[in-house]
């Protein structure tokens, strides 16, 4: 999944997503990926996957290196930083450091929570809400959910973030996988809490089985309570300003402002129930709510992963 060569002037953009059996997003993943490549015909752009999803992320790296690419700078197509973007992209970009001797790279870091998404997620509400008064709706921010404290975290700043100067009458979190609480159990407090309508917002890119997950349980709790008035929104998708914030990571690598959070990351910072992790060596591990989800972490960066 590339865009035609070009001379490279400067690093090529390669773009690591995380990989669905969903095959409706993974297409959403390549579209967009082929999109950007033809919205900077300058730039040598290719995207993969870590696992589940052709093509794999050291594809897209050969398929570059095969075009003449030396430098490229990696962008995370992920809404957190959990283990995928702390510790597999890195593994992964590590090997093929192995494979293709000479090659160089920098690492972005993840997407959000910005406010260019912030607003995308605003227009995915008003998208269900239609005339609906703003203070009279609660809005339950559904992330994917992660072993990783730092990752889910991040979520309930964004659902913080998303609340502050809108107007909702609320803004709750919940997660769909590994993570409380889930969504029938957000959707309970959000009703305890006083909300009579909320709408129920993925905290995703693309489609996937997550997000059908997500609604599916939706409309399941909003079905045994006929009294409320509960909307699933849409995920993120393909908006405008998802291209320009990863053309704006893209840059940031390239430049070097990086500026990756590991002041509570569960990895280099002892936090409470979590002290066992700190420095270990990083393990297999197997997300039960994923289909398939097998994957090893390989120590980087100076700390090591493990979860």
């Amino acid at each position: 999944m590339t865009t035609p060569a070009t001379p490279a002037t400067q690093p090529a953009l390669l773009i690591a997503g995380h990989g669905t059996r969903d095959e409706g997003g993974a297409a959403a993943f390549r579209d967009f990926v082929t999109e950007l490549g033809e919205r900077h015909p300058e730039l040598p752009v290719a995207g993969g996957f870590i696992e589940l999803s052709p093509p794999p992320l050291g594809d897209a790296v050969t398929e570059l290196v095969g075009r003449g690419v030396r430098r490229f700078a990696a962008v995370p197509l992920m809404l957190v930083s959990a283990g995928h973007a702390k510790g597999d992209i890195p593994a992964a970009l590590t090997r093929e450091k192995e494979r293709h001797p000479g090659i160089s790279y920098t690492y972005g870091r993840p997407l959000g929570p910005h406010p260019a998404l912030l607003n995308v997620l605003e227009r995915r509400v008003d998208e269900v809400l239609g005339d609906t008064d703003r203070s009279e709706v609660t809005v339950l921010l559904v992330g994917r959910g992660s072993t990783d404290p730092d990752a889910n975290a991040e979520v309930y700043k964004a659902a913080r973030l998303f609340w502050e100067g809108r107007g909702y009458a609320g803004v709750e979190t919940a997660f769909v996988s590994l993570a409380a609480p889930d969504v029938r159990s957000g959707l309970d407090r959000c009703v305890k809490l006083g909300a009579g309508r909320i709408v129920v917002l993925p905290y995703f890119l693309f489609t996937g089985i997550l997000p059908d997950r997500v609604r599916h349980q939706t409309e399941e709790w909003a079905a045994a309570h006929p009294e409320l008035d509960v909307r699933p929104a849409e995920v993120i998708g393909g908006a405008e300003e998802l291209f320009d914030l990863v053309m704006e990571r893209y840059r940031e690598a390239v430049e070097g402002d990086l500026r990756m959070n590991c002041d509570s990351c569960v990895y280099r910072i002892a936090l409470p129930g979590f002290e066992d992790k700190v420095g270990l060596p990083q393990q297999p591990h197997f997300h039960p709510d994923d289909d398939g989800h097998h994957h090893h972490h390989h120590p980087h960066g100076g700390h090591a992963h493990s979860h």
